[in-house]
């Protein structure tokens, strides 16, 4: 069936679309998805699990409709995702009403709903689990009739607490499939039917019934056998680990969010001769002309048509000191204006900004890195079907071989009791908490285990330079004062000027001086010089500080040694700013973005990780090599866009290289999320933040390599946790199968099985 209207966006070869999925639990429901999409004529499909999203290319004989109806055929959820409508333009009486949302459903409030819903879940399961495992494996808590308080307590965990496993148990068995959802439905349900039977049926609803603690390898009476504790215990771990992960899966889009927040959300445009108008930023459009006020954001892509300013585009480019910009300059949205009120003429909007294709990448980069299947999931496929048919052999074998039904029954249900992955529940959530608690402490945010894996293959690591490396605030770096001038003076003048004027450069000088001289006099005659500098009257003294050319304007050239130390501020990448009073130049300052103290050291705690540091920047070659060389860094990329940062990590890792990239700023999330492993700065952006596998919340980066060494130790820990859970399963089976697994002996080794992955686990507390 083919209905007859056709959403999506034209692409060159037919039509692009965005569906949401719903239901998948796991990385194998994805690929089903992925699979069957692909499978229709004309339609290229990729799923993220992480995002919940599919990504559709598809032809003039397929619509929406049909995508939608085969994702539902497999028992999943799906819905078209449609960009926002443009905001209706408001009369000029309205233009200062805010504006309000509308259409589509928040995905946002969707994933937090969700998790919310989780979470009760959990909670309501665990508080009842908890008295059913200890009144089945502590036998002096026991009393008459206590089976009856379990089965009452139990029932609705099995019930209620896993229904979602057996939701997604239904659903993939219609379609011939099996994952883990499959085992914990199969393998609790089987215990709590055999408890209900042995409660109803058999010697276990006796009075004076109890539940002893044999550890002798015995044939036990199926009978009076319960196994309440293993079905709500097992629910109970199991949606603690979903939890945890729908907790990490929550975040997965917020980069994209936090790109998007970044652009303003109104604008004052300039109608009918002049007058201001504030209109929300989608319904601008190329031509037309925005007013743009200090400590404001630019709306969108445009040209300077009046006024002079300094823009900070330090989110977008990396680059540490705000570019000033005057009439016929071209300037980016999303960029904070810092002093002057300048005019736009509209030039780029909507997806052709600068800030738009940078949330692309971002979504482009997290699209094409897919999810590291979990092993218990790739396991899975192979170990749910063997153990039902290990289940169905033992069960026609007693039969075949006794003749006891209840024998029989008995030793099928051990095995599919047995195979419960209660330590496999345990063993990726616990090793997380411990590990992501422990790095909490140390100022280390581990995002899920997803991105462990990489931290093992990581032979290379790309810093950014601004914020990262370096502070990421310009400040007074140094003072050169001509002959015959006392510093003091040098900087209690200039810093006087320059501590009223609005431009970063200058309040730089003004901190600096201030905090080397105390406090500044007060300037008088204050006059701002666009893209020159500053003059005024200080201590009756008349003041010029800026540019060179400032104090040519006025007939006062530098001398020689002056001159020259300018020349070689520059050659550093330093911003040098002359300074003149009385018809003569006194002197030279200098700022520049300071190296942080421990940036040196960190880099050379990344080389014993055996890894390879490469520095990366919007900045110029010169301020480039100048920190490179202060940290001991050989390999630089300077003069990088924003865009082509993705592009320098694509090619390192095109050359066999498994990459690592830290950065702090929007400029950077594009590449945090492109690389194998992004670590992301946390005193950086948000967009940066989200986009990264792992945060450094205290913003030093020696912390990468804790971080590094921190991710290895806790892959190790899962893995091992792992190893165990699957290890005694193929252990115990042959014992269950033989009819000579005690249920006592089931629940203790679960029950140690457990207590040995969560004691491995808490051995991460140690991480120093």
């Amino acid at each position: 069936m083919t209905s007859t209207a056709t959403h999506g966006v034209p692409a060159v070869d037919g039509f692009e679309t965005e569906l949401s999925i719903g239901g998948m639990t796991c990385a194998s429901c994805s690929a089903r998805i992925e699979k069957k999409l692909n499978r229709m004529d004309g339609v290229t499909a990729s799923v993220n699990l992480a995002t919940e999203k599919a990504k559709v290319s598809y032809g003039n004989g397929v619509d929406v409709a049909d995508l939608v109806a085969t994702v539902e055929k497999l028992g999943y959820s799906a819905r078209e995702l449609l960009p926002p409508e443009p905001a209706p333009e408001p009369e000029p009486e309205a233009a200062a009403a805010p504006a309000t949302g509308g259409g589509a459903p928040d995905a946002q409030g969707e994933s937090d709903a969700a998790v919310s819903a989780l979470r009760q879940r959990l909670l309501v399961s665990a508080v009842l689990a908890l008295p059913v495992v200890l009144l089945a494996m502590v036998p002096a808590l026991q009393f008459d009739n206590w089976q009856w308080l379990s089965l009452t307590l139990a029932a609705p965990v099995v019930v209620w607490g896993g229904l979602p496993f057996h939701r997604a148990t239904w659903a993939n068995a219609k379609h011939a499939a099996a994952t883990m959802d499959t085992l914990i439905s199969v393998g609790t349900l089987a215990a709590f039917g055999w408890s209900l039977w042995a409660l109803f049926f058999g010697d276990a609803g006796m009075p004076g019934m109890r539940h002893g603690f044999d550890l002798t390898i015995s044939r036990a009476d199926g009978t009076s056998t319960i196994y309440l504790e293993v079905a709500a215990g097992v629910i109970t771990f199991i949606l603690l680990g979903r939890y945890l992960e729908a907790r990490s899966k929550r975040k997965a889009g917020a980069a994209l969010r936090a790109l998007l927040e970044l652009g303003a959300k109104d604008v004052s445009v300039l109608r009918d001769g002049g007058t201001e108008v504030r209109i929300p930023v989608d319904r601008l459009t190329v031509g037309d002309l925005f007013v743009v006020r200090p400590g404001e954001k630019i709306a969108t892509d445009g040209t300077v048509t009046e006024g002079t300013s300094a823009v900070d585009a330090s989110m977008l480019t990396g680059e540490s000191v705000p570019a000033d910009v005057a009439v016929g300059d071209s300037v980016a949205g999303g960029c904070v204006n810092t002093s002057g009120r300048l005019v736009v003429e509209a030039t780029r909007v909507g997806s052709d900004t600068q800030l738009a294709r940078m949330a692309k990448l971002v979504e482009d980069a997290q699209a094409g890195k897919a999810a590291v299947q979990r092993l218990a999931d790739r396991i899975s496929a192979v170990f749910v079907p063997v153990v039902m048919l290990i289940a169905i052999a033992t069960l026609g074998t007693w039969l075949a071989v006794t003749g006891d039904a209840t024998a029989a029954f008995t030793a099928a249900v051990a095995v599919l009791i047995i195979a419960c992955p209660c330590a496999l529940g345990l063993a990726t959530p616990t090793a997380l908490m411990v590990g992501t608690g422990r790095g909490a402490q140390l100022g280390i945010l581990i995002k899920g285990p997803e991105v462990l894996e990489s931290t093992r293959r990581v032979d290379t690591v790309v810093l950014d330079k601004t914020g990262t490396v370096t502070s990421g605030r310009i400040r007074l770096q140094e003072v050169y004062a001509a002959d015959g001038t006392d510093e003091q003076t040098l900087l209690r003048l200039s810093g006087a000027l320059e501590h009223a004027s609005e431009h970063p450069v200058a309040q730089a000088i003004a901190d600096g001086a201030a905090a080397r001289v105390g406090t500044l006099p007060a300037a008088e005659s204050f006059e701002n010089v666009a893209g020159l500098g500053v003059r005024g009257t200080v201590d009756g003294h008349r003041v010029l500080v800026g540019r060179e050319r400032l104090l040519a304007e006025a007939r006062i050239a530098l001398p020689d040694g002056l001159a020259d130390a300018k020349a070689a501020a520059e050659a550093q990448g330093r911003t040098a700013v002359a300074v003149a009073w009385d018809g003569e130049a006194r002197g030279v300052l200098t700022v520049a973005d300071a190296v942080k103290e421990t940036s040196a050291e960190a880099v050379g705690r990344l080389r014993g990780l055996g890894l390879r540091p490469v520095l990366l920047t919007g900045d110029n070659q010169a301020v480039a090599d100048a920190v490179a060389a202060e940290v001991g860094i050989d390999e630089v990329y300077a003069e990088v866009l924003p865009q082509d940062k993705v592009a320098v990590v694509e090619r390192l890792r095109q050359e066999g290289r498994t990459v690592a990239m830290v950065g702090d700023g929007v400029n950077d999330a594009a590449a945090l999320a492109t690389a194998d492993l992004g670590l992301a700065m946390g005193t950086g952006t948000d967009a940066a933040i989200e986009a990264g596998d792992l945060t450094l919340v205290r913003g030093d980066l020696r912390v990468a390599a804790d971080a590094i060494r921190l991710s290895r130790r806790t892959l190790a820990t899962i893995k091992g946790n792992l190893f165990w859970a699957f290890g005694y399963n193929v252990a115990a089976l042959p014992l269950a199968a033989a009819g000579l697994l005690n249920p006592m002996i089931a629940g203790a080794a679960m029950a140690f099985s457990s207590v040995f992955v969560v004691t491995n686990s808490l051995r991460l507390r140690s991480f120093t």
